[in-house]
């Protein structure tokens, strides 16, 4: 990249929020309506600047001041392993001195009319209707969200289920999550995708029934419907043919099994969804091409990160089997992303240069002094 020296690392966490609450999942409590993404700033020598999504801790950043640039990244490899601590920083830096978006560092094309474009979902519908005694009242409920995510440009719908998993009695709650369903594929219509996550909430048989009783509703794909089983995902595979299904297994978001990958390639997974800050960026571009050699679809899961939705967007570039940005819609004061949008299910990136953010400068200054760090080369 060049020879510059990271002679600072500025840490703060800032708090934004979603449009509305969001509820639960088949196995935890209501997720909220805060977002807290913890941003970091890397600073060279000769000035440049480079920030985004990082954990690093200050025993970690005052370890990595005083690298040089050339050190740490390379466009062939990405950032260097002992570093991907600080990859999206360093990608952006990346882009901010080649006067190019990340997108195009790694490859991707505007479309004809200069727009970078990404096929994107609506991660908002969660379990939000457990307040509602009526089961055709709560159906209707999470149908009048997804209408809601119409009105923000969007064509594909992922909705939680597993309802009986925990929160209502098992028959009462699959029922639910049936009525839900195909009360979303009303309201949206028949040309949109919907997507199902049952985050290991189900078992073999009932994936079975919820997918047979919704198979008028054309379920896309079928998200961790219990935990990974290469016996029960071959039956479900079978199953899914003979009836006619060609709904899609979807898998690997949080504590994935060791054979994921390996079930993958043996065609028992459809869809990799591995988050999109573990293991990262620049080790999704890596998996990316063995995914696209066996024919496997990327979907990097990233919920509650905000920043995730930046950072999935420029992924698509890389790899031809790109499925979706999961898009968790919340703005947070501090960090602009007013050169994103959505219209017709597409994420639109900004041209500018890195990941096309920018901080907003008094913001972030305070976010660093109330609850983050700096670290400079001695």
């Amino acid at each position: 990249m060049n020879n510059s020296k990271i002679n600072r690392i500025e840490s703060a966490r800032l708090i934004g929020q979603r449009p509305r609450k969001a509820g639960c999942n088949s196995r935890l409590g209501e997720h909220g309506i805060q977002v807290s993404p913890t941003i970091v700033r890397v600073t060279t020598d000769d000035g440049a600047t480079g920030f985004g999504w990082s954990r690093i801790t200050k025993d970690q950043a005052e370890t990595l001041v005083g690298f040089q640039l050339d050190e740490v990244f390379n466009l062939e490899s990405g950032v260097a392993e002992e570093f991907r601590v600080l990859e999206y920083p360093i990608w952006d830096v990346a882009g901010k001195l080649a006067q190019k978006p990340v997108y195009a560092l790694i490859g991707g094309q505007p479309d004809a009319d200069g727009v970078f474009r990404a096929r994107c979902y609506d991660t908002s519908l969660y379990i939000d209707d457990l307040h509602v005694e009526d089961d055709d009242a709560a159906a209707a409920f999470i149908a009048s969200e997804a209408l809601e995510g119409v009105g923000r440009g969007h064509t594909a719908f992922k909705i939680k289920v597993g309802r009986g998993a925990m929160h209502m009695p098992l028959e009462q709650g699959t029922r639910r999550d049936i009525l839900v369903i195909l009360a979303v594929r009303e309201a949206v219509g028949p040309d949109a995708t919907i997507l199902l996550d049952a985050n290991n909430g189900y078992n073999l048989n009932l994936t079975k029934q919820v997918l047979g009783e919704t198979a008028n509703a054309s379920i896309y794909w079928m998200e961790e419907a219990f935990h990974e089983d290469a016996r029960f995902y071959a039956n479900l595979k079978e199953w899914l043919d003979s009836e006619g299904l060609e709904t899609r297994i979807a898998d690997g978001e949080g504590g994935a099994s060791p054979h994921l990958l390996d079930w993958a390639q043996q065609g028992l997974i459809d869809i990799v969804q591995y988050d999109i800050f573990h293991p990262g960026f620049t080790r999704w571009l890596e998996l990316g091409i063995q995914l696209d050699e066996w024919n496997v679809g990327t979907a990097p899961h990233h919920y509650g990160g905000l920043y995730g939705n930046y950072a999935s967007s420029h992924l698509s570039a890389g790899m031809q089997g790109f499925e979706f940005v999961e898009w968790d819609e919340a703005s947070t004061p501090g960090l602009d992303a007013s050169g994103y949008s959505i219209t017709n299910g597409y994420v639109n990136v900004p041209k500018l240069s890195g990941f096309g953010l920018k901080l907003e400068e008094d913001i972030y200054a305070q976010a660093v002094e109330e609850n983050g760090f700096v670290v400079r080369k001695a």
